[in-house]
């Protein structure tokens, strides 16, 4: 018996499928890709689980204000180096760095524009600008954005997302700024203005120590992390276990903390309905 020598077919591997990662997101909840036009179209909220991503100062404007209404004013601020911080990294290097990656000159942009047709003043402060600390740049902006709508009697709205708190390379001017919001909007209320603060993950430190808690209305996305300290500090600090959800939205709604929670998409209508009974 012969035995014939089998032939082998040399298969190639299946070539995979090149995928474009600037076309793609990943959601940092359920780990599932969308694509990257859905995402921003959907307002940066996972289309399979619902996770909020934070959304920049100027996509947060553009979400709010009505087309074309919003003009910036104070844009040109920048921060100075009161102390010649340098540390790991030298603050005017820091700086430097954060004008690069998020093309803006600072945490906080402020302007005036329409909100569903209702003149408003506008700040939007950016957890991607050093964590949305506050310096003394971005207490000035909201003291010349609070003064501005007593001029011009118009409501303040301000978006706050900062988890940085008051900045460390600026010491003791970075507090003072939560004092001097502060004063300002006690400013708003003797001259009977509305100051409505919207809450968005994270709002953490001296930002909530001031101006994010004293809103005439507070309002506050899903899920979002609000407090003073984060839970983990607070945990390692009294050694006991935290209730569960400490310092998210709807904790702080249930004890009173909050006046209303509206998902991203509605936001704009929300806003709009109270500005429209005040102005009423």
């Amino acid at each position: 018996m012969i035995f014939k020598k089998k032939k082998y077919i040399n298969l190639q591997p299946q070539e995979k499928p090149s995928i474009k990662k600037d076309l793609w997101i990943k959601c940092e909840q359920c780990g599932k890709l969308i694509y990257k036009k859905q995402w921003e179209e959907n307002l940066k909220i996972c289309t399979h689980c619902q996770f909020y991503g934070r959304m920049s100062a100027y996509e947060r404007i553009a979400s709010l204000a009505d087309n074309n209404s919003f003009k910036e004013i104070n844009g040109s601020m920048v921060s100075s180096d009161p102390l010649n911080f340098t540390g790991v990294k030298a603050y005017l290097d820091k700086l430097k760095e954060e004008m690069f990656k998020t093309g803006m000159k600072e945490g906080l942009v402020t302007g005036e524009g329409r909100i569903e047709g209702i003149p408003s003043v506008l700040g939007v402060l950016d957890a991607g600008f050093i964590m949305g600390s506050m310096g003394s740049v971005v207490g000035e902006k909201f003291v010349r954005a609070a003064e501005f709508a007593i001029e011009k009697k118009m409501p303040l709205v301000i978006v706050s997302g900062g988890g940085g708190g008051a900045r460390m390379y600026e010491g003791m001017l970075s507090l003072m700024q939560m004092a001097k919001t502060s004063a300002v909007i006690g400013k708003m209320k003797s001259a009977g203005l509305l100051y409505i603060s919207v809450l968005t993950d994270p709002t953490m430190g001296g930002v909530a120590a001031s101006f994010a808690f004293l809103g005439d209305i507070i309002i506050a996305e899903p899920k979002a992390l609000i407090g003073f300290a984060g839970p983990r500090v607070i945990e390692q600090t009294i050694r006991q276990k935290l209730p569960p959800n400490f310092q998210r939205t709807e904790f702080l709604y249930e004890y009173g903390m909050i006046d209303i929670i509206s998902g991203r998409q509605e936001l704009k209508q929300t806003i709009g309905k109270i500005l429209q009974i005040f102005h009423s």
